[in-house]
């Protein structure tokens, strides 16, 4: 049996993330998932200010990514067809940016290895237990893996939670999200961030978030068990294109690249379970996604990043996961709740286009709209007052020397 101080399950961002962490901290860990990278993710590849905080953190260099896009500025158009400029913050640093997950997530992978990680690709997990103050796991072409702590980033249908017996039969996600890529952009989707609050898929939007060489993520999501029925996305996705806002944001000789792929975005992190006795969950396996954007690549790293924490603090004293799910409580359901609350409101078009209205009045709106729209600071602000610090609305942005 292999012995290891903790075995993270999965290399994306929430596992990266917790490895880098371990390893600097001189801890002994193993990293396994059932993909080779690089490979693709599906995802909106939209980058927050908590994510670049986060990788800013970690210590990712932007240009270790092989394409990666600051953002400058987010346009966003209300049912009503009323479309406002938000201009993200003109340093010092950055607020956005985009960068495709087959890369973002073979860059984190790498850093994780630099740092002392061992990271087993296409090595599925088939089993798991806790017992005797471990975890016992079992690995494809490996055998059995004992660890003292296990942290799982292994996706919203995370094996390691079935095993363990703390899964969510029938969870099929709070939202449904719908991707392709797009080549010859050329309207204003070749240079910023674009997002359409269409009347038929609120509280849900659709999304083109531009890359490099005149490409785009262009996409859509919608809430699960809303106004639209999944099965139809495919079919909506052919009208959407063909709108004119929406054909204009891409410009006319834009074309769309290979097929669509789709997924669902778990968003319940109140309610799930962190963490059992030796196992932290982590990213969607912790349902962390926002439940307002779908948006989980900062969620994914802030729980990775934790979860390393209180298995490198607490874990000597036996308690790295009570320590871990309050962590997680303290720093994310109060923002979810809020999140919860403004959903509600975008449900309607006349709480859409209040939001908008309100977010574009003036110049100063506009500016603190975008920071917080990006995620600078929490949504709960008003609500936690322990956040309440100077300069929370104007502090930094992340990498100032971009």
């Amino acid at each position: 049996m292999h012995s290891v101080d903790t075995l993270v399950v999965g290399a994306g961002p929430a596992g990266t993330a917790a490895a880098t962490t371990l390893a600097r901290a001189g801890l002994d860990v193993l990293v396994v998932d059932r993909a080779t990278f690089p490979r693709d993710k599906i995802c909106g590849d939209g980058l927050t200010s908590l994510s670049l905080a986060m990788l800013e953190q970690l210590g990712l260099e932007p240009a270790s990514v092989a394409r990666w896009r600051w953002a400058e500025d987010c346009w966003v158009r209300s049912p009503s067809g009323r479309t406002v400029r938000f201009p993200l913050p003109r340093g010092p640093g950055r607020f956005a940016a985009i960068a495709p997950r087959v890369d973002l997530d073979a860059a984190l992978v790498d850093l994780a290895r630099k740092e002392g990680a061992e990271v087993l690709e296409g090595h599925r997990v088939t089993g798991a237990r806790e017992r005797n103050g471990r975890v016992e796991v079992q690995v494809e072409q490996l055998g059995a893996v004992s660890a003292r702590w296990a942290i799982a980033a292994d996706g919203m249908w995370s094996p390691m939670r079935k095993f363990l017996g703390v899964d969510t039969p029938g969870y099929l996600g709070d939202w449904h999200a719908f991707r392709q890529y797009a080549s010859g952009v050329s309207g204003v989707g070749s240079t910023d961030l674009f997002v359409s609050f269409e009347a038929d898929l609120l509280p849900g939007y659709f999304w083109s978030f531009p890359l490099p060489d005149g490409r785009a993520n262009v996409g859509f999501g919608v809430e699960r068990g809303g106004k639209v029925p999944i099965p139809t996305m495919k079919a909506l996705w052919v009208d959407l294109l063909a709108r004119p806002h929406v054909r204009d944001v891409l410009g006319p000789d834009a074309v769309l690249e290979g097929s669509h792929r789709a997924w669902p975005i778990p968003a319940r992190v109140d309610s799930m379970v962190q963490a059992t006795g030796r196992t932290l969950f982590t990213g969607d396996a912790a349902a962390a996604c926002d439940l307002m954007t779908g948006e989980g690549i900062g969620q994914a790293l802030l729980t990775g990043v934790r979860a390393a924490e209180c298995v490198r603090d607490a874990g000597a004293r036996g308690d790295a996961a009570g320590a871990y799910a309050t962590t997680v409580g303290r720093e994310l359901v109060a923002d979810h709740r809020m999140s919860a609350l403004l959903v509600r409101a975008l449900r309607h078009r006349k709480g859409a286009r209040a939001a908008l209205a309100l977010a574009g009045a003036s110049d100063w709106t506009r500016a603190n709209f975008a920071r917080w729209l990006f995620e600078d600071y929490p949504r709960a602000l008003l609500a936690t007052p322990r956040r309440w610090h100077r300069g929370v609305i104007t502090g930094p942005g992340s990498y100032p020397g971009a």
